[in-house]
């Protein structure tokens, strides 16, 4: 959260230098969450807002009356949806903790459960990318009932299930009422329809994307991170990666991504007794299964049941 603050305040990461495009929900989440970090600057009487915005995750936890869920339950909006696909990157290895991560990542900003199961459902087409699986299998309208077991005790909503199971699929897309708007479950049809519809061309289905309309840049924002994942970038225009901004730094956190990514699933090791002994350096957010806030590293070993996040 601190981060989305900076690119919302400041323009951190932003191909601009400014932010621009945040919905409402977006906005009024983050002024949120500058509110409540008055609590963190009483708590430990700190004068400065960067004080603050550098506490490290250990040091916030303390806190019992600080929560760092700013998402209003009503916000429907598109905006967890397009912030997802580092987190099935990061964790695709393990689909059931990636999935349970998808979910945990929209109340931050977006707090519905329709949105909460669009990023469940999106991040487990992402996970089941990069572990090999076709666009047929992933298009299946039994995709869902596949890979139910990644989705753990809590299942999908059913406006996400119409979806899943293959509402999208209409061949005359925007004369037959695909519309990419910032409405979290019109956003994710929009994609998917991009998807299905692109006959396996990246170029044309960006451009597809964008001529639906409406929240255009959205659509393929939520559209590329499938279709990345499932194409690679080898199948991107040259000359778009040509002019593409801060292209070697996209790389690097790419691949920084991939390793840190790795690492945590190669970590953990698993004993009879079923708990999670991790005996490296790690971040601390990653441990505890929650969606990065605070970065920390530290060097510890934590006892913890397997299932227990999810029951």
């Amino acid at each position: 959260m601190v981060r989305y603050k900076w690119w919302y305040r400041y323009g951190y990461l932003s191909s601009t230098g400014v932010s621009f495009g945040s919905g409402r929900a977006t906005r009024q989440s983050l002024r949120e969450f500058s509110k409540r970090q008055y609590i963190l600057m009483r708590a430990f009487n700190l004068k400065t807002e960067s004080e603050v915005d550098h506490l490290s995750f250990r040091t916030v936890k303390r806190v019992a009356n600080f929560d760092v869920t700013c998402g209003r339950s009503y916000a429907t909006g598109n905006g967890a949806l397009m912030r997802l696909a580092p987190i099935p990157l990061y964790f695709f290895r393990n689909p059931r903790v990636a999935i349970e991560l998808c979910g945990r990542n929209s109340p931050l900003t977006h707090g519905s459960r329709l949105s909460m199961d669009a990023c469940r459902y999106y991040g487990a087409l992402i996970v089941a990318t990069l572990n090999g699986e076709t666009k047929q299998q992933l298009l299946s309208n039994n995709f869902y009932e596949a890979h139910r077991a990644w989705f753990g005790r809590k299942g999908l909503c059913k406006q996400v299930l119409r979806i899943a199971s293959g509402s999208y699929k209409r061949p005359g897309g925007y004369s037959m009422g695909i519309r990419g708007t910032g409405y979290v479950l019109k956003s994710l049809e929009a994609a998917l329809w991009v998807f299905w519809s692109d006959q396996n061309s990246f170029r044309n289905s960006v451009l597809a994307a964008v001529n639906l309309g409406d929240d255009a840049d959205t659509t393929a924002a939520i559209y590329g991170q499938l279709a990345g994942s499932y194409y690679g970038q080898s199948d991107i225009p040259s000359k778009w990666l040509k002019i593409l901004y801060a292209k070697q730094l996209i790389v690097c956190m790419s691949d920084w991504i991939h390793f840190l990514g790795l690492k945590t699933y190669l970590s953990p090791m698993i004993h009879k007794n079923m708990h999670y002994h991790v005996q490296v350096q790690m971040p601390k957010d990653q441990l505890l299964h929650s969606v990065a806030l605070y970065g920390e590293t530290f060097r510890k070993t934590v006892p913890r049941p397997i299932n227990s996040i999810f029951d």
